[in-house]
Formats: structure tokens, C-alpha cells, sequence
């Protein structure tokens, strides 16, 4: 028997419903693996289920995502064997803990060269990236692409990612300093949206060149705009919101838009296939290798002070990558 720490709520509410508890686990059984975590990732979803915006059966966990090594084995698990340093996320919520016993369906090795803490902060959010520019819309050479929230954790992938596809790469961000983040990570073209003129302003600064995709993970306050920036035949995919919900529209209005696209896609479904999962997951650690895929550790928390990490998370306090380490 291993003894666990783990956060759990029993409630929804702030940081503070956040609670260091025990947890005994009995040793894997058949198609499942003990892992000793060494790097746990933070996504803003967690935020979203903690606080009920996304809805959870209570008590719970949290987290999708962690790395570690193998400790133990069950039977009938052929691929991993102890020692093995691997990564996994979408194995149920939980991730926020020291040891966990997972699927081994849920698991992927780390190639050398990969860190288990950049493979634990980048997995979900480089996956989600490469399913956008991938699957959702297969982004092609000479292209013009919008990525809102180009200074967060997702949209800097997708704009150091889209640029070496060969895209012309629109950002926008928050403030002039998320600006320069998202200048930095691959943008060509980075414009404040906080500003009240931000749709003329990256007309202006593109010649009035619309993108072929807009990625919006903003929603209620780009979404609208979004449809503005998208040229005719052309896709918005609205992938989060940070701001809200986007707003309810008619499909009527696609139409006056220039025949527009919308879609709202989600990576769980992409990833429910392990192989199909282990395939994208090998595209991201070649996008890692090559630089394409990368995301900096701003800050550091430890499980103890879990509470904090989300207080920095909400407050828009760190402008990379957020690492739980156990």
C-alpha cells in the first residue's frame, strides 16, 4: 500500500476549497501503473472546474496532467516497466498529487532530451495546439492566421508552431508587455486588444488582409471580432473562454460574414484513442525538439502551496508555463 497526497475539494468556491488530504492506494491491478510524480502541469481549466464553472461530481480531484516514473507494474502491462519516465494527461481528474496509479493506456514515454517537467507543463496545452493546427485546420504555407491570448501558455505554441508551418502569424494579447511575449514568441503582428480601436488597428497593420483561421480562446469578448478578421470560406475556432462564453449568434449570420466557418472543438475527444493520442503526442516532442513547441516555467509551486498557484493563475501574475512539483 502506498499512501498518496492528494488535493481535493468538497466544494466549489476560490483557491481556499483546496485541500492537502491522504490517500491510500493499493498496488495496480491488471493494465494499470504506479507512478511517483515528480511534475504535475497546470491548465486554466483546472481553475474552471474548481471554481464550478465546470461543473464536477464533489468530493474530487484536479488536474489532467502530470510526469514521473514508473514504480510498479500490474499484470497484462507490457509497454512500460519500472524505471520508465513517462507523461499523461486525461487519465481522470487527480493529477494533483506525489504517487498516482494510472491507466497504462494513459501513459507516454519521454524521449531523452525532454525534461519530465517541460513534457508535464506542455503536454495538454502542445497537444491542444497540435490537434488546432493539425486536425482542426490543417495549416498551410504562406497562410494568414489569428491567434487571440498569443502571450498564454496555448497561444504561444501556436504561434511559434503556425510560423514554422509557414503561416503569417496575427497575435493579440492583453497589454503592451503580453504584446512583446507574444512578439517574441513568433508573431509578426501583435496588437493589444484591450485597446477600444484593436479590430481597426490590425486591419491597418495587416493592409487589410484577413486570416484563413482565427484561433479564439477569449470568447465573449473577441469572439464577435473574431468574425470581422476571418476572410471569406474562412474558419473561427473558438476553443475556450477566458473571458466568457462566447455569445449566441444566428447561423445567419455566417452567411453576411462572407460564408464563415465556426467550430468548437475540444481535446478530449482527439485524444480518446491511445494510438491516436501516442501519434499526436510523438508529432508535439518533435515540435519540442525542434523548438517549434515550447513554453517557459514562470513559476514553481509545490502541492503545499497549491492555493497560491491558482491565486497567481487568476490574477494573471505569471506569463508562462505554471509546474506543480510535488
Amino acid at each position: 500500500m502506498t499512501l498518496a497526497r492528494a488535493v481535493r475539494i468538497h466544494a466549489f468556491g476560490g483557491p481556499e476549497v483546496m485541500k492537502l488530504e491522504t490517500v491510500e492506494l493499493s498496488a495496480p491491478t491488471s493494465g494499470e501503473v504506479l507512478l511517483k510524480q515528480s511534475a504535475i502541469g497546470f491548465n486554466y481549466i483546472d481553475v474552471y472546474q474548481r471554481s464550478g464553472i465546470y461543473p464536477l461530481p464533489l468530493p474530487t480531484g484536479l488536474g489532467h496532467e502530470a510526469a514521473g516514473t514508473v514504480a510498479a507494474v500490474g499484470a497484462d502491462v507490457d509497454d512500460f516497466k519500472v524505471g520508465d519516465r513517462v507523461v499523461y494527461m486525461a487519465a481522470g481528474l487527480g493529477a494533483y498529487t506525489d504517487w498516482r496509479i494510472v491507466p497504462a493506456s494513459k501513459l507516454i514515454k519521454i524521449p531523452n532530451g525532454i525534461s519530465e517537467a517541460d513534457a508535464a507543463a506542455l503536454l495538454f496545452k502542445g497537444i491542444t495546439a497540435q490537434y488546432l493546427l493539425k486536425k482542426t485546420h490543417p495549416v498551410q504555407d504562406g497562410e494568414m492566421i489569428i491567434v487571440h491570448a498569443a502571450a498564454g501558455g496555448v497561444g504561444q505554441i501556436l504561434a511559434r508552431w503556425g510560423k514554422a508551418l509557414g503561416a503569417f502569424v496575427v497575435g493579440t494579447a492583453g497589454s503592451p508587455e503580453k504584446c512583446a511575449i507574444a512578439r517574441a514568441a513568433g508573431c509578426d503582428i501583435a496588437i493589444d486588444y484591450s485597446k477600444p480601436d484593436w479590430v481597426e488597428t490590425l486591419l491597418a497593420a495587416t493592409g487589410g488582409r484577413k486570416a484563413r483561421v482565427v484561433y479564439d480562446s477569449v470568447g465573449k469578448d473577441t469572439f464577435l471580432h473574431s468574425l470581422d478578421l476571418t476572410q471569406p470560406f474562412g474558419l473561427v475556432v473558438s476553443f475556450g473562454a477566458a473571458s466568457g462564453p462566447a455569445p449566441a449568434f444566428t447561423v445567419d449570420l455566417l452567411n453576411k460574414k462572407g460564408c464563415l466557418f465556426v467550430t468548437r472543438p475540444s481535446v478530449f475527444p482527439h485524444i480518446a484513442d491511445p494510438a491516436t493520442f501516442r501519434a499526436m503526442a510523438a508529432d508535439l516532442f518533435a515540435a519540442m525538439d525542434a523548438g517549434w513547441a515550447k513554453l517557459d516555467i514562470d513559476a514553481r509551486f509545490t502541492l503545499d502551496q497549491i492555493v497560491d498557484a491558482h491565486r497567481a493563475a487568476e490574477a494573471r501574475a505569471t506569463k508562462g508555463a505554471i509546474l506543480i512539483v510535488p
